[in-house]
């Protein structure tokens, strides 16, 4: 091939991308792999279909020539481009750790700021893989570096970050040890996940918290999965990176690419026969009993289709998204393991957020209801948990998205509300109870004398329990017609399957960004 007129130019492309490649160096990579981590581009290949991945900015960095004529390049720690996830794409980006522990550089800075640009333009999602710092007291490119500070004019960097939150779908990993102005980004995500023994997030290190504060910790007991899977910053703690990557890749299956489309369909499988079947005697006709809730919803959605999201933090309250008949769902329900599936502040702060993230994508929900109230006692109040409450309240009667409530057990109180917005396709079972309170407390409360002037006090209270059990019997509320209907559970899906269909013009008369109100 002969040379071309631009041929020193051209080698020099060539040169600069291979150096780029190198990224911190053999020592530095070798030594990322000694920790059990990935390079930011093995981890963005692992990400994406293969072959997909168009780099943006691949020479990005700093370049000089050497008294012999030799090029040196320091490319930029940031590495960012445009994909396809299932075919779909995205924009993908991470800190290089093997370059100054990802603590950006000057061409690093400037992509790492640019990703949430390039989703927006594209309207399509945005994958964050972290493992770094923020900006060291030294600026950014050491301590020889004569970086500026911003020019009042800057763009506030947090102004795009939020644009995308009501755009396109944002899921992030920590796969490392994230501080500073990564984690802010992090936890700015629709989804949120970390590795179980490699990862932690955390606003400040073990050095800074000590010099502040006199603390002394490790940076795992100050941010570690222990601490942030119960913590709620996280939505999902996983084992390694490789499940990190396929949560995120499940977690997007589920969304559209942006807010003006709905979430694709897939082929519908149903639930095993048996696992509908078990519907019928799932729930203990001794109230006091418990069951798992978990298995309800596994007989109902499709087969092997649920995505739980935040297990630990609220437990008391299931999150997590499904298909019904192919079209994709949110999934709420409460937990009567926990709490008796009491709305605590943590669960109503799970839910809110939740819910907030359904009617951003225009995602239906179920919710399957046992709830017994909001939790009561000096812990719930010293978590203020009926202001967390109110705001989870809010945030169900001011969402428009379609919602269908199964009323599989108690439904009591004002945490009812949680569960049943305007509008809302409500189907009870025959286990179905609701009223103010749940039986027990509220005869205890309102006949507390009676009970204890009787000459028999058990028999007495067990005998006012069963009347006013009575007047909580489904029964009552389809009478009354305070429920669409009364059904058999092994009907549940069936019935679903029908109302999904119905609402999918609705849905697409709400396409576009959400608009939320104050919350308490």
């Amino acid at each position: 091939m002969r040379d071309t007129p631009w041929q020193d130019k051209a080698d020099e492309i060539d040169q600069r991308r291979k150096l780029a490649k190198r990224q911190g160096g053999e020592e530095a990579v070798r030594k990322q792999h000694s920790r059990d981590r990935l390079t930011v581009r093995e981890r963005i290949d692992r990400v994406l279909d293969e072959g997909s991945l168009r780099e943006v900015g691949p020479i990005a960095g700093a370049g000089e020539r050497n008294d012999d004529g030799s090029l040196s390049f320091t490319p930029a720690n940031f590495v960012l481009g445009i994909g396809k996830i299932a075919g779909r794409h995205c924009v993908i980006g991470g800190e290089d750790f093997t370059m100054g522990a990802g603590s950006p550089n000057a061409a690093g800075l400037r992509k790492s700021i640019y990703t949430e640009d390039l989703a927006l333009q594209y309207r399509i999602p945005l994958v964050r893989l972290h493992e770094g710092s923020g900006a060291s007291i030294t600026g950014s490119g050491g301590k020889t570096a004569k970086t500026l500070p911003e020019p009042v004019y800057a763009r506030d960097r947090f102004e795009a970050i939020a644009r995308c939150l009501g755009t396109v779908p944002v899921a992030s990993a920590a796969l490392g040890a994230v501080a500073g102005f990564p984690a802010g980004r992090l936890v700015a995500s629709h989804y949120t996940v970390m590795t179980r023994h490699t990862s932690q997030i955390l606003t400040g290190g073990p050095a800074l918290v000590e010099r502040a504060l006199g603390i002394k910790m490790t940076k795992e007991e100050l941010g570690g999965a222990q601490v942030h899977e119960k913590s709620g910053l996280v939505d999902d703690v996983v084992e390694d990176e490789s499940a990190a990557f396929d949560a995120i890749k499940r977690f997007l299956s589920y969304l559209p690419q942006n807010v003006w489309e709905l979430s694709p369909r897939s082929a519908s499988v149903a639930p095993a026969e048996e696992a509908s079947a078990e519907l019928e005697n799932i729930v203990p006709a001794n109230r006091r009993r418990i069951y798992d809730m978990r298995r309800v919803v596994a007989a109902i959605v499709d087969r092997d289709s649920f995505f739980e999201m935040g297990r630990k933090f609220g437990p008391g309250q299931i999150t997590g998204f499904a298909r019904l008949d192919g079209y994709p769902i949110g999934v709420f329900a409460s937990d009567p393991k926990h709490n008796a599936g009491s709305l605590t502040a943590a669960g109503a702060q799970k839910l809110r957020r939740f819910v907030d993230l359904c009617q951003t994508f225009h995602l239906p929900i179920v919710t399957l209801v046992d709830e017994p109230g909001f939790m009561i006692g000096p812990e719930a109040e010293r978590d203020a948990t009926i202001r967390h409450g109110a705001s989870a309240l809010i945030s169900v009667a001011l969402s428009t998205v379609p919602w269908a409530t199964i009323l599989v057990r108690k439904s009591m109180g004002l945490a009812n509300y949680a569960h049943m917005p305007s509008g809302a396709y409500v189907l009870a079972w025959p286990s179905a109870e609701s009223g103010a309170l749940p039986v027990e407390g509220g005869v205890a409360l309102a006949f507390r004398h009676e009970i204890a002037a009787s000459p028999d006090p058990v028999a007495r209270r067990t005998e006012l329990e069963d009347q006013f059990a009575a007047l909580q019997s489904p029964f009552r509320q389809a009478e009354t017609f305070s429920v669409h209907d009364l059904i058999h559970p092994r009907e549940t899906r069936a019935r679903l399957t029908d109302w999904i269909e119905l609402v999918q013009a609705q849905l697409k008369l709400q396409l576009g960004p959400p608009q939320f109100s104050f919350r308490p």
